[in-house]
């Protein structure tokens, strides 16, 4: 099915390449069309055929294909920054009129409500956190816009937000990618991979929630 292989990193490495890898990237960090692509899986496995993973593979798709790493990097890291920088910049010309924006096949007002919503929770550390939420990311930096976030906060946490998600990822799958069990069940470590970049989300929330219990109890007190 179509649906499936969209979500499917080697399938896209496959059709669009080094080139496609870094719009994919872009789009999905800051245009509302983005919000579907794979963007921390597709990090992922290209850090792993960076490292020559599946050279030699029984992989249909990834077989043959290599990248440089240092390409690799530099280009998804300036990617995912343009890409905010570009969402950021819609926020603010087109502003609240994307959220009296009725849905449609791919835009939903959900979406967009959602990621106001980790916004308004975690302020403009909500720039670097969305990096590593599938959908929330896409749509934080055109909050970000809408809301005015003075431009040099957002650029600051834009750029370490971008160096994180695109560097760090991609560097997970160039490291553990050698490994002969990822290399074999690579759906199982895509799964891990999105686990582990949820991390930083689970542990901002558990810290808000006790910030927000000590402010309760402080004031019964």
């Amino acid at each position: 099915m179509l649906a499936l292989e969209l979500l499917d990193p080697a399938w896209w490495i496959n059709h669009v390449g080094l080139v496609g890898i870094f719009a994919i990237i872009f789009a999905e960090s800051g245009l509302l069309i983005g919000f579907f692509l794979p963007g921390d899986s597709l990090l992922f496995t290209a850090g792993a055929i960076a490292a020559g993973v599946f050279r030699s593979s029984d992989n249909e798709l990834l077989a043959g294909i290599h990248f440089n790493i240092w390409v690799l990097l530099a280009g998804c890291f300036l990617a995912a920054v343009a890409g905010d920088q570009v969402g950021y910049l819609f926020g603010t010309k087109v502003g609240r009129s994307l959220f009296r924006r009725p849905n449609s096949r791919l835009f939903k007002q959900e979406h967009l409500t959602k990621a106001e919503e980790f916004f308004e929770k975690f302020g403009p550390k909500a720039i670097i956190l969305a990096r590593f939420v599938p959908i929330v990311r896409t749509f934080t930096p055109i909050v970000a816009g809408v809301s005015n976030m003075h431009y040099s906060t957002f650029v600051r946490f834009n750029v370490i937000g971008g160096f994180l998600w695109a560097i760090g990822v991609t560097m997970l799958g160039y490291l553990f990618g050698r490994i002969d069990f990822v290399e074999q069940n690579l759906e199982v470590a895509l799964l891990g991979i999105v686990a582990i970049s949820i991390l930083p989300i689970v542990i901002e929330v558990v810290k808000h929630r006790r910030e927000r219990s000590r402010a309760a109890a402080s004031t019964e007190v």
